[in-house]
């Protein structure tokens, strides 16, 4: 006799996609909520550990790893994504 598998629970996303434009949303978990306060928190910290009056250059690159590392969180994590015109 075959055994049944058990149901698969549906994807849990941690960013919806925004209902106008592409990309995401807000968090709707409190995982996505902690990823987008902890990169709040280094993006703000940036400012401290590369002033940016003494090491721009520095700065900026800090600052864009932070940008690159949430899109891409948001992307594995996030609903798929498309360019939308609000809710059908």
């Amino acid at each position: 006799m075959a055994q049944k598998l058990p149901p698969v629970a549906p994807a849990q996303y941690w960013f919806p996609a925004k209902t106008y434009g592409w990309g995401w949303g807000l968090p709707i978990t409190w995982q996505g909520w902690l990823v987008f306060l902890a990169a709040l928190v280094l993006f703000a910290g940036g400012a401290f550990l590369f002033p940016p009056q003494e090491m721009l250059v520095g700065y900026v690159a800090y600052e864009a790893v932070i940008v690159a590392a949430l899109i891409v969180v948001c992307h594995l994590k996030g609903e798929p994504t498309r360019w939308r015109w609000g809710k059908k």
